[in-house]
């Protein structure tokens, strides 16, 4: 939906800085695949490189009204969850139209040869004024040229994923305007690609700046999202009255997990030392660690399902159709999957969680940096026998 649409409409412009801002606050609990389901229930969405917002508790008919309107353009929000599951082919076509904008300087900028594992591994959690990233910075773009890059996102990645993407973002530009450091916000974003975008040849999308490195590697109608981290500073805060928390679901469903294992199941899973940190975070690929914990074969099967569930909050932030694959995959040995935890047990407190099978690895680490540790979080997901899609193109 274009600027004058919305003004049309007598939504107003936010702060004039031209910037993008597209987030949604208060998501739905569950992943919607469907234009009806999406707006079954009231949303607030702003985008965090447009200077708009808006508050609307929409129903289907005002959906249809809209869509009627102002027509369902191939980078809109609505069209992206018509289509779960997504081929190649529609991701390439949105990475090509990205290029497309870009003059021959940019494009040397972003494209990096597929074979460069320099910049394959070069992603961080940290700022940029840390960690130096390449590629094509956010805040150096023209507006056109933010809103292909979101497209090529929202492309890639699942509803779910896509918004929890921009929640991320919205909290570093949150981060930036309480701390007042430039080196924090939505402008220190970057954006790169290996290879060419291509429905036969591996290539990979490279998205990340603080607290987020999102590696989505294709080959075909293969797709991986590992390593990638996601995590958040501030991990809950306000937008336009609204409670945002970007990695709420996977919280409160490690908690649930935790509370319905019984007393003998619980002693397995509680690690008896304190976990600071990823073990297994950006910078450590090709590690490995003994695993820990309670292991699926001792669960019952609803608790293997919740675990499946919890799991599914980093392997859905893929499309649909490629996330049940790894689902698929992860259930065959769910029976050799492991549950650890370290820290209190006490529901919304700081405590470390992992998830560790023999195709995937995932961590959840409160940091103690800034204060109130359940307030900024790092998470990794890793698979280790596949990241960076190495079995699918690595000879």
């Amino acid at each position: 939906m274009s600027r004058a649409n919305f003004l049309e409409f007598g939504i107003s412009a936010g702060n004039g800085r031209g910037l993008d801002k597209m987030f949604i606050a208060d998501v739905p609990s569950r992943a919607t695949s469907t234009v009806a389901d999406l707006f079954d229930e009231p949303f607030v969405r702003v985008d965090p490189w447009l200077g708009l917002g808006f508050n609307l508790a929409m129903n289907k008919k005002i959906v249809l009204v809209l869509i009627v309107l102002f027509g369902t353009g191939w980078n809109s929000f609505a069209q992206t969850n018509s289509t779960p599951g997504a081929p190649t082919a529609g991701i390439v076509a949105a990475t090509k139209k990205f290029l497309a904008t870009l003059d021959d300087t940019q494009r040397g900028k972003v494209v990096f040869e597929f074979k460069d594992e320099a910049q394959r591994k070069r992603w961080s959690n940290l700022p940029t004024a840390i960690f130096k990233r390449q590629g094509l910075r956010m805040g150096d773009l023209t507006k056109p040229q933010r809103d292909a890059v979101l497209a090529v996102l929202a492309a890639a990645l699942s509803p779910q994923g896509y918004e929890k993407v921009l929640q991320i973002v919205e909290a570093d530009e949150s981060l930036r305007k309480s701390s007042g450091e430039t080196m924090f916000g939505q402008e220190q974003y970057y954006v790169s690609f290996l290879g060419q975008p291509s429905t036969t040849e591996p290539w990979m999308i490279q998205f990340g700046g603080h607290h987020l490195g999102l590696n989505v590697t294709l080959a075909g109608e293969q797709r991986t999202l590992a390593p990638s981290h996601t995590g958040a500073q501030p991990a809950i805060y306000e937008l336009e009255g609204k409670t945002v928390r970007p990695l709420g679901r996977e919280t409160d469903k490690a908690f649930a997990l935790l509370s319905s294992l019984n007393e003998a199941q619980r002693k397995q899973a509680i690690l008896d030392f304190q976990m600071r940190d990823l073990v297994l975070g950006p910078g450590r690929d090709g590690q490995t660690i003994q695993p820990e914990g309670v292991k699926g074969a001792a669960l019952t099967e609803k608790q293997r399902e919740m675990l499946l569930d919890l799991a599914g909050e980093w392997t859905g932030i893929l499309h649909e159709a490629v996330a049940k694959v790894k689902m698929d995959e992860m259930r065959k040995t769910i029976a050799e999957t492991w549950f650890a935890w370290s820290g209190p047990t006490e529901k919304g407190s700081a405590a470390y969680f992992r998830i560790q099978g023999p195709t995937v690895i995932i961590e959840y680490a409160p940091q103690r940096l800034g204060g109130d540790a359940t307030k900024h979080i790092h998470t990794i997901y890793r698979d280790p026998t596949n990241d960076y899609g190495v079995k699918w193109w690595k000879r």
